[in-house]
């Protein structure tokens, strides 16, 4: 076990831990703490606590010692010098013509270097800045470009409503804020009444936007019909902060608004309990049966399709035997018949392919008719012919 304390090194700024290294300080004393920037001068807000060094994330910094008054006085006039860096740097910035904006100027605790904060819409060139400035304080310089809401937590001010704003007072750090909020909180979309003195969404936004949602989930969404002890009707608006809803109640050509709250509210869905669905399988025959230790019941329709399947089937067994019986063993080109299944496709024959066609077994030669019967069974053809040209030719004589 370790303990711990929480440091801030400006008012109102971040919270910081150290290791207490057996120090006890009280909240309001002043210690010097070892940081990355070397040792500074911090206020206690956090009185010493122990907790499980295993769970805490990486090692911590340790405190030096308790704070003198020698120390405090330092402190005090860092802060003086701080006021005369502040009037001198904005007086070069002048001069460069640079568009930047200074905000604020801090003094390391042991007079290492100076830490100028500005705002800009871009990037500046500010070399030469610093080069006269190193050249009047002899000691390092650095700037840094900070954002609007950082300018804002370091300047303060009063906030839309008439209090202190709340990064200056007691938030240590910013959290996200979007428009998002200001629509489910039903506040005016005007950008005048949900900003802050830094121009952005204010932070206060963010505070009851739990409840807002947690609260959302338990009421029926608007326009959804609901019952209520003076009969049904389509809710119209929600008052989230009192829980109530108003639903538009119509009595024959009139319609009235009333307010009601939540709990005697009954959602229409809800009234009515839904059956549960029911599961079914299904077996390779086609047969339909539900769950378990329930009754099967019967598909007409499986029933009719399984029954074509076996229709089809054995007039397919039927068709391939008589194919058997009739030939020699072998289908015609010396391909062996199959016994054709369901789903896969039956081989048949094409008697027009020169292949099949070539392995094809010769007939065995049939007699030769005799030469008269083929000249009589011409003969009467050429006849008939010739006698209906005749009949023709004599029509055409008698009509001449």
């Amino acid at each position: 076990m370790a303990k711990v304390i929480g440091i801030q090194f400006q008012k109102n700024g971040k919270l910081y831990y150290f290791d207490a290294n057996g120090f006890e300080p009280k909240p309001g004393d002043y210690v010097i703490v070892d940081t990355a920037r070397g040792n500074d001068l911090g206020e206690v807000t956090m009185g010493a606590r122990e907790i499980d060094e295993e769970t805490w994330r990486g090692p911590l910094k340790k405190t030096m010692r308790i704070a003198t008054e020698q120390d405090i006085q330092h402190g005090v006039e860092n802060r003086q010098k701080e006021k005369e860096a502040f009037s001198i740097c904005q007086k070069k910035i002048a001069e460069h013509k640079l568009e930047m904006k200074l905000v604020s100027v801090e003094y390391a605790f042991d007079n290492s270097k100076i830490l100028f904060f500005f705002t800009a819409n871009g990037r500046v060139d500010f070399r030469s800045l610093v080069k006269d400035l190193a050249s009047i304080f002899k000691m390092r310089i650095e700037l840094r470009q900070i954002g609007v809401r950082d300018e804002a937590k370091m300047l303060g001010g009063l906030g839309p409503c008439g209090r202190p704003i709340c990064c200056g007072t007691f938030l240590d750090q910013f959290q996200p804020v979007s428009i998002k909020m200001a629509k489910e909180q039903n506040l005016s979309l005007n950008p005048t009444k949900i900003s802050g003195v830094c121009g952005r969404l204010m932070c206060c936004l963010k505070y009851e936007q739990e409840h807002y949602e947690m609260t959302r989930k338990k009421m029926p969404k608007i326009g959804r019909e609901v019952t209520t002890p003076d009969g049904a009707g389509p809710v119209t608006d929600l008052n989230i902060v009192k829980e109530t809803v108003f639903v538009r109640l119509t009595n024959g050509d009139t319609s009235e608004i009333k307010e009601y709250p939540l709990e005697s509210i009954v959602r229409t869905g809800d009234s009515q309990l839904r059956p549960e669905p029911v599961r079914r399988e299904y077996s390779q025959d086609g047969e339909q049966a539900q769950q378990e230790n329930k009754p099967k019941k019967s598909n007409p329709d499986k029933e009719n399709f399984a029954e074509r399947v076996r229709t089809a089937e054995g007039a397919e067994n039927t068709e391939t035997t008589s194919k058997e019986e009739s030939g020699s063993g072998k289908d015609r080109g010396g391909i062996s018949s199959r016994k054709p299944v369901l789903g896969q496709p039956v081989r048949r024959e094409n008697p027009n392919r020169k292949d099949q066609a070539a392995k094809k077994p010769e007939p065995a030669p049939a007699p030769q008719p005799a030469a008269k019967p083929a000249e009589s069974t011409a003969e009467p053809q050429k006849s008939s012919w010739a006698d209906a040209l005749e009949k023709a030719m004599q029509a055409i004589s008698q009509d001449k």
